[in-house]
Order: structure tokens, then C-alpha cells, then sequence
């Protein structure tokens, strides 16, 4: 898609989600700003926040944090966008694992039962901040022996680490996977049919307000 003059900023430096923002966009550049991500989600839980709502008040952290870094006519001209994604069971949050101990464990518990990934999506520009969840239902196979085998391997390939719930649906974790209810791009990492809507209705705001500066 072309998006004309719009500038678009990638909040993240996931590789995977480079990969599919791609998909809507080769036009985009990465920039990332130091945020305390643990605090904002100790905050968030400490006030009751559903689970499923905490990705997307930490994408809209990120997006502006970073559009906070903008200045001038890049800022007038850019749209930042931000991503996170949770992995929740029992509205309890699986983070990265600790260490493959973790892994082996989230996994398991994982196993046989049917749990949500949420992708909280944020866009900042001139037009204003908007955000949104989409959320997808991953059921894992019943942890049998095969199961644990699967598990014992992908954790040694040291794939899980660096992914919430411990696994990537787009590597070895596929394997773990019985079935999945949903956008399968969002448990990647980034709902991407949905963000290219929004991403165009967001040009399409910005669009109209140049248009009205020009005209004035």
C-alpha cells in the first residue's frame, strides 16, 4: 500500500513484526524509545486491569514515547506505530520465560487447554492517538508424552526466550499448536488486516487537515 507523504514509524524492533508490517508497507522506519515496560504493567495489575487490556496501554506507551522523540514537520508528517502482545491464561499474563525451566513450564501449563493471545496496537501522529486489541484463541495438544518430547526439543532450541508464552506459532511452537481461533497473524505478533485499515483511515485524517491548512 502507499500511504503518499505519511511517514510511518515502527515502535518495535521485533523482527517478526518488520516482517509483517512488510506486508502492508515496505515505506517504514524503526525507532524505538526506552519505556519501563514491568512498571506500567505492575501499575496496570495493581489497579485491576483485565489482562487482555494491558498490551494495549502498552503499545500506546511505546507509540508515544516515541513520538515524543519527533519534532517539526516530522512529527506533522509521522504516524508511530506500537505493539504488544500477551499470551493469558486464567486472565494471568505469560511473559518471556525466566529460563528454560520457565519455558518448559509455561508450556506445559499451556498444554491442553485453549488460551488467548492479545495484540494491542497503537497509532500516534498529528491526528491523535488511537489504539486497539485484537485477540485470537490458541488451543494447545494435550500434554501426553509426545507432547513433553516436542516440548523438551523446542525448548533447547532456544527459540522460546525471547517470545511471550513461551513459544513462536511461526517456528517449533507450531508443532505444539492443535488449533487457532482468529487472526493467525496477531499471534505472531501484529493484526496486520487490521492495522492496514486503520493505518489508511489514519492517512485519510491526515489528508483532510493538510488540505485544510493549505486551503487557510
Amino acid at each position: 500500500m502507499k500511504f503518499g507523504t505519511m511517514k510511518i514509524i515502527l515502535g518495535s524492533s521485533s523482527p517478526r513484526r518488520r516482517e509483517l508490517l512488510s506486508l502492508i508497507t515496505d515505506e517504514y522506519e524503526i525507532m524505538t524509545a526506552d519505556i519501563d515496560e514491568r512498571a506500567i504493567e505492575n501499575d496496570l495489575n495493581q489497579r485491576g486491569t483485565e489482562a487482555s487490556c494491558v498490551s494495549e496501554a502498552l503499545a500506546l506507551a511505546k507509540a508515544k514515547a516515541v513520538y515524543d522523540l519527533l519534532s517539526g514537520k516530522s512529527r506533522a508528517e509521522t504516524v508511530v506505530i506500537g505493539a504488544d502482545t500477551s499470551v493469558i491464561l486464567d486472565n494471568v499474563i505469560y511473559g518471556k520465560p525466566k529460563d528454560e525451566a520457565d519455558a518448559s513450564h509455561m508450556l506445559k501449563c499451556l498444554s491442553g487447554r485453549r488460551h488467548a493471545v492479545a495484540t494491542g496496537v497503537a497509532l500516534v501522529s498529528s491526528a491523535g492517538a488511537k489504539s486497539f486489541t485484537e485477540e485470537s484463541f490458541v488451543e494447545f495438544n494435550s500434554y501426553d508424552d509426545f507432547q513433553k518430547r516436542l516440548i523438551d526439543d523446542y525448548v533447547r532450541s532456544g527459540d522460546p526466550m525471547d517470545k511471550a508464552g513461551a513459544y513462536g506459532i511461526q517456528n517449533g511452537g507450531a508443532l505444539l499448536v492443535r488449533k487457532i481461533d482468529g487472526d493467525y497473524f496477531n499471534v505472531v505478533g501484529l493484526p496486520v488486516a487490521r492495522l492496514a485499515r486503520e493505518l489508511a483511515d489514519v492517512y485519510h485524517v491526515m489528508n483532510q487537515e493538510s488540505d485544510s491548512i493549505y486551503r487557510g
